[in-house]
């Protein structure tokens, strides 16, 4: 397994956010994550990704316990992609400081071959090596993303956890961004916690597909059984909820 979590509680005050929560993610697969809003899955991707202690419960990555206080290795070996690039992305930084600064501090390569690794993660996203001298503020919102992604990558993670990360971005260019997870998940070996409220990109990205509500799971099941036959009362409310839209090319691809 990549990840495992067990009966994972937090609480804020008198409200239990997640509720011995148990989920597992096998090695090199997507799992969907779904649920309505403050159904506790952005609490449980910060728990996991270590910004939020939990009052109870066990992580593993792999074979290690990740604990309260984890080491460098292991903060580097789980990322986080937020829904609004923005928030990892230092509008007075150069794209080439942005990723430098992470490849330095982590010891990824040598400073000699800094600029060598910052051209490269820009392939890996499909941009261009001249984006190295721009700023953020002179990208698409899907470009952000995408660099914001690069970022993630320089310190060669095991798990990328995604949090509505094509939320913000229209249909034309989430598909292009859902494609360029696909791909980086096949030719890096990652696994991919991918959370999102769009049924049609749950559908696009997923292996398996996992259910909230009130902080607890409710299913986990392959995203095939999940669309075609859902076991739980409430994924049956989730889908049925879904705009019954006509077929066209670009919702054929989603859906």
């Amino acid at each position: 397994m990549a990840l495992q979590v067990h009966n994972l509680t937090v609480r804020y005050g008198g409200f239990t956010a997640l509720d011995k929560l148990s989920l597992n993610l096998e090695q090199h697969t997507t799992l969907g994550l779904v649920g309505e809003s403050g159904s506790g899955k952005s609490t449980l991707a910060r728990v996991i990704a270590g910004l939020i202690a939990p009052d109870e419960g066990k992580i593993l990555l792999g074979s290690q316990e990740l604990r309260k206080k984890r080491s460098l290795y292991q903060h580097k070996q789980i990322q986080m992609i937020f829904q609004n690039p923005d928030a990892s992305l230092n509008p007075k930084h150069s794209i080439r400081q942005i990723l430098s600064e992470a490849l330095l501090f982590h010891n990824i390569v040598s400073r000699s071959q800094v600029e060598k690794r910052c051209q490269e993660l820009l392939a890996l996203v499909q941009l261009e090596a001249r984006s190295l001298d721009k700023y953020p503020h002179e990208f698409s919102g899907g470009q952000r993303q995408r660099i914001a992604i690069a970022r993630s990558l320089s310190v060669e993670p095991s798990l990328l956890i995604a949090d509505e990360p094509t939320s913000a971005l229209d249909v034309s260019v989430q598909r292009s961004v859902l494609e360029l997870f696909n791909t980086l998940k096949a030719e890096l070996h990652l696994s991919l916690l991918f959370i999102s409220h769009d049924l049609g990109v749950i559908h696009a990205i997923s292996d398996t597909v996992a259910v909230m509500r009130q902080g607890k799971l409710v299913e986990k099941s392959s995203k095939d059984q999940f669309f075609i036959r859902p076991e739980h009362e409430y994924s049956r409310e989730l889908l049925s909820a879904v705009p019954k839209m006509p077929k066209t090319s670009t919702t054929r691809r989603l859906l």
